[in-house]
């Protein structure tokens, strides 16, 4: 097979129509939106003020693109050098060729309409042009501008840090195409990876507005009850919240900004507004913090704060004085720390307290939903996503019980929102949508982007299923192979599932995608506490069978005459790894973190990862040969290099340069299967039979001259050096084997597997695995 071009850009990238784009402003924001773009491949021009010409013209948005890669907005190396520095004064032409344009300058209306009559001077017709605003209406940023700039201009409102945080919301005008705002959507999912949901031109748009309610109403009920800052807190663990709960959310986005951002809202907003109940800014415990220039994480103190001798310390409310913090164990709460209901029941002080913030921000979201929303859906996104909430305000009430509710507002004597009492009625928010407003437009979605495993269970149409994974049809031939187990670890059920599907390719199963809906992993790899079962029970003839059983069952898979194709995501680690290796494609979620961490319990990769890194490391730029290929594959494996990005996998090796990426989560199992779709079409043909060219017994101890000197520095243990040892011998061939001689991936894997064994009966490796079992993290022994 020909190998086909590097994948240098997001798929879906070039049929989104933006080939290029501009940010001007390159603040935290406008910077972060620019390296976002530059992650999925597109080129960016970023522009602000000019500088000093002893400093540099364009000394600005150099330094936006600094502060990018100081914190990872970037998600590899070629993300910089694809962003065009410049300033407005000098390079406003830059924007010419440019198909979508962001504004993401100062929350200054002025500022703004100059600059926007600047760039309508330069534009070319008909791109795209938004604000990145917060706080400023649209209606009102589009004031005496051109017709032709009013119809291509929007707000898109992203979130910080734009490469983490998925929210973008949009809002549009009558003015606007709404095919043009169809495209903008869509781009934001294709090239940013974002969940767009459409808002009213209305203040605060949907998260802030809600958002910045409840947080206003958690602090100030909790002032007035007299609850504690880590009562309230853990409080709203039921909710669902963060697990800063509202006192440390405070902390940690800036307590200056509350006179900035609550006032600004609460001036936008009619006098008759819940929030003005609520009034944040003059509350004299705010007060008190920002006189005393208090502002939470980024000067080391707010509501909670490190005392000299370094215990954490919590503000009284009441006396506006640090004391020693009181932790609450959450999960002494009525209901512990998950069950909102009972909570709200609670004949407590906490529990009321509870009530107070849960009634006022349902009665919030069900009033004024139907008015910034486009559907009660789409408020509960704004939060979850914006505020990072498990569940949206309206889905908790439909959790918690609609007429439970309505009679308790009843009984206190509260008016009942119109959409709250119809959701009552007929059964939840989306079937009360009709009587009750929501009448906004929705945005289309594009069927043939977005497949999940839980669009398939519903269609029921599968292969088979057990208890550990399932084949689904997903259609034209191709099946979708679901692992299910916890963190889709490989259990010997999983193995069943994967010989039966090998049993059954071709005929009517033309090609397999891996993977899964899972948010977190698309396989953790072998079950290490099944492992540690068989070593603690001297079972190892019994651990032979179960890597003999997995290399065979992969190495079958990468030879099957069908093509597989591995939808990875998430974590992709040890086995999970190397399952994905073994695959003719990958199609990855640029949030990738993938590896094989085996080395952090006492273990080295034995499913074909070391062997399959060695031929992959033949494929990638630079030194070629066995030693250059063993040393690289080395590198990845010890220390174990884990992946922050899709574009580091790939730099490391676990990816090919031919491999796909998207950004969008939600489209990364529809992206696998057109590639299987396209593969068949293809004509596919398994590879050819894989052999390796070692480098040698005489290369070995090149491969380890730096370990042997870390270990001599003591930065590596004996176990470290063993376990190197080990590799070293997998990656060149050992003492048996002369430069050049050619194994068979089989070969190769077989000393994998005599490795991993001669490992496994280490007192060191069991002191590993269950250190790792128990807190999650390496031990060093």
């Amino acid at each position: 097979m020909n190998q086909r071009p590097a994948q240098t850009c997001a798929i879906g990238a070039v049929e989104s129509g933006i080939a290029k784009v501009a940010v001007v402003g390159a603040g935290a924001m406008g910077s972060g939106i620019a390296a976002q773009f530059a992650n999925a491949g597109i080129p960016v021009v970023l522009l602000d003020v000019a500088g000093a010409p002893e400093k540099g013209r364009n000394a600005a948005a150099e330094q936006g693109v600094a502060r990018q890669i100081k914190s990872r907005g970037f998600m590899g190396a070629s993300g910089p050098p694809r962003v065009v520095t410049g300033n407005i004064e000098d390079d406003l032409a830059l924007l010419g060729d440019v198909d979508w344009i962001v504004e993401a300058i100062v929350e200054r209306i002025d500022l703004k309409r100059d600059l926007y009559r600047k760039i309508d001077a330069v534009r070319k017709p008909g791109s795209i042009v938004s604000s990145n605003t917060s706080t400023i209406l649209r209606s009102a940023l589009i004031d005496g501008q051109s017709p032709a700039f009013t119809r291509d201009f929007f707000v898109t409102h992203f979130f910080n840090p734009p490469r983490v945080m998925q929210l973008v919301e949009i809002v549009s005008g009558s003015e606007n195409d709404p095919q043009k705002r169809e495209s903008l959507a869509h781009a934001s999912e294709v090239l940013l990876g974002k969940k767009p949901i459409l808002c009213a031109d209305s203040p605060g748009f949907i998260a802030n507005r809600i958002g910045c309610f409840w947080m206003a109403v958690a602090a100030i009920e909790a002032i007035r009850q007299g609850m504690s800052v880590e009562e309230a807190d853990a409080a709203h663990a039921a909710f669902g919240t963060p697990r800063t709960g509202v006192f440390g959310l405070f902390d940690l986005v800036g307590i200056d900004l509350v006179p900035q951002v609550w006032s600004s809202l609460m001036d936008a907003l009619p006098n008759g507004d819940e929030i003005h109940a609520y009034d944040l800014p003059m509350d004299d415990v705010f007060q008190g913090l920002l006189t005393q220039g208090d502002f939470g994480r980024k000067t080391g103190a707010g509501f909670y704060r490190k005392a000299p001798d370094g215990a954490r310390e919590t503000l009284d409310l009441s006396t506006q004085k640090y004391r020693p913090t009181i932790a609450v164990d959450t999960k002494s709460l009525a209901g512990g720390d998950r069950d909102l209901a009972a909570l709200l029941e609670a004949k407590t002080p906490l529990g009321e307290y509870a009530w107070s913030v849960f009634a006022a921000v349902v009665a919030y979201a069900a009033e004024h939903g139907p008015k910034i929303a486009s559907r009660a859906s789409d408020v509960d996104t704004a939060i979850e996503l914006g505020y990072a909430w498990r569940s949206g305000p309206l889905a908790l009430a439909e959790k918690y019980g609609l007429p439970r509710i309505t009679a308790r507002f009843e009984k206190e004597g509260r008016e009942v929102p119109d959409i709250l009492a119809a959701a009552a009625e007929f059964g939840g928010f989306s079937k009360a949508n009709a009587p009750s407003g929501f009448a906004s437009p929705v945005l289309k979605k594009n069927a043939d982007e977005h497949l999940s495993i839980a669009q398939l269970r519903a269609n029921g149409d599968f292969f088979f299923s057990n208890d550990c994974a399932s084949l689904w049809d997903a259609g034209d031939g191709v099946a979708c192979f679901e692992i299910h187990t916890k963190m889709n670890t490989f259990a010997p059920g999983v193995q069943d599932a994967l010989k039966a599907l090998l049993d059954m390719a071709g005929g009517r199963l033309g090609a397999v995608v891996l993977g899964n809906d899972d948010p977190r992993a698309f396989s953790a790899g072998a079950d290490l506490g099944f492992i540690l079962g068989m070593i603690d029970g001297k079972e190892f003839t019994k651990l032979d069978d179960y890597i003999t059983c997995g290399q065979s069952l992969f190495l079958a898979m990468k030879y099957t005459p069908i093509p597989v194709v591995a939808a990875m995501h998430g974590f992709a680690l040890g086995g999970g790894c190397e399952f994905a290796l073994h695959a003719d494609a990958i199609v990855a979620h640029s949030e990738l973190t993938a590896g094989l961490p085996e080395a952090n319990v006492g273990l080295i990769p034995a499913w074909g990862g070391c062997t399959q890194l060695l031929l992959r490391a033949s494929l990638q730029d630079g030194p070629k040969g066995p030693v250059a290929e063993a040393s690289r594959a080395m590198r990845a494996i010890f220390p174990p290099a884990l992946s922050g990005s899709a574009e580091e996998a790939r730099e490391i090796g676990y990816l090919r340069a031919d491999d796909g990426f998207v950004m969008h989560r939600g489209m990364l199992l529809a992206a696998a299967r057109d590639r299987a779709r396209q593969m068949i079409s293809e004509g596919y043909e398994p590879p050819d039979k894989a052999t390796l060219k070692m480098a040698g017994a005489s290369a070995r101890e090149g491969v380890l001259i730096q370990h042997r000197a870390r270990a001599a520095a003591g930065a590596l243990s004996a176990m470290d050096m063993k376990i190197t040892e080990a590799l070293a011998d997998v990656l060149t061939g050992g003492s048996h084997v002369g430069a050049g001689k050619l194994l068979s991936e089989a070969d190769v894997m077989s000393t994998e597997k005599e490795a991993l064994l001669s490992l496994a009966g280490q007192p060191e490796t069991v002191a590993r695995m269950e250190h790792m079992l128990r807190t999650g993290k390496p031990l060093r022994n």
